[in-house]
């Protein structure tokens, strides 16, 4: 049973009351609690030691990616962070300065985006590190982007490159919230999510939300140039479609809007974020699963993006 399955099993009787608009299944919980103009998001996520960071990682990164995989939720949903409470768990012998320095990192990304630090706990856990951190956010009244509401037709869209995040980026990513709240107030996005799985196992979540299909051009899927100079080097690594696709943890936003508004987001964000490429990588369809069109033809995707407990890519 891979994570996912894990959570189907868990979610399926959770009790919920009249303030949730959405709890399971998004990137964040959508809370209504009476605010005339706004609606609040709820996030949790996690960093544990030899999972998310080794030893390579310095304390101050892995602060910052602790906080920073939360923030890149409230991006997806078109939100803006407010105030986090944080959970370490430590080793019974751990170096406090260690410890103090991860919490600048976590303080330096907080102060980026206007984040209190409000609280939090800490405790006992043999062996490793983990930190978790709860995060509450704000978005405008209907203007929250979910995973559900993509349409047959629509053009997917990618910001950055993809794939080889081990090799640093996973710990330096920049959480999207600026660019997507004006993707979100600009043009009418229909469904968002963030590259945490990979684009493989992701564009997966907003298909099966969404209740349509989709299919990817090959040629058009934006390949980070570490993952193409690992596939060079090494005949055991995957090769670099492979890699862009089931890598994961890009943290880029992967996005849809419908067909007639491509064109002219594109020009648009060109010019609004000039250093950060932009990407139609393909479109919704009316039928189900995933294809890839190459130059012979469409094919069932076949790579599967990472799953905890199992850890399948391909």
């Amino acid at each position: 049973m891979n994570e996912f399955e894990l959570i189907a099993k868990l979610t399926k009787s959770l009790p919920t009351n009249e303030n949730v608009l959405c709890g399971t299944g998004d990137d964040c919980a959508v809370l209504d609690f009476g605010a005339p103009d706004q609606l609040f998001l709820f996030k949790t996520d996690a960093v544990v030691e030899g999972i998310h960071f080794d030893k390579t990682a310095s304390p101050e990164q892995v602060g910052r990616k602790a906080l920073a995989r939360c923030l890149s939720d409230i991006a997806a949903m078109a939100g803006t962070p407010s105030a986090a409470l944080v959970t370490i768990g430590l080793p019974q012998k751990f170096d406090a300065d260690f410890v103090a320095r991860i919490y600048d990192g976590m303080g330096g990304m907080a102060k980026q985006f206007g984040v209190a630090i409000v609280g939090g706990e800490t405790t006992t856990n043999p062996e490793r590190i983990f930190i978790s951190i709860a995060l509450l956010g704000t978005v405008g009244r209907g203007k929250q982007v979910m995973r559900s509401e993509a349409r047959a037709g629509d053009a997917i869209f990618v910001t950055g490159e993809l794939g080889g995040s081990i090799a640093g980026k996973h710990l330096d990513f920049e959480p999207r919230l600026v660019e997507a709240r004006w993707l979100a107030d600009h043009f009418p996005i229909h469904a968002m999510i963030d590259l945490s799985d990979g684009l493989a196992g992701d564009l997966r979540h907003i298909v099966k939300a969404s209740g349509v299909g989709a299919e990817l051009l090959k040629t058009a899927v934006p390949v980070s140039p570490v993952a193409k100079a690992s596939a060079r080097k090494s005949s055991t690594a995957r090769p670099a479609f492979a890699a862009a696709l089931a890598d994961g943890e890009d943290f880029e936003l992967l996005f849809t809007v419908a067909a007639k508004d491509a064109v002219k987001l594109l020009d648009a964000w060109k010019k609004r974020f000039p250093k950060l490429k932009l990407t139609c990588i393909g479109k919704m369809t009316a039928g189900d699963g995933i294809l890839v069109r190459d130059k012979t033809g469409s094919h069932k995707l076949n790579i599967h993006g990472y799953a905890h407990f199992q850890g399948k890519t391909e």
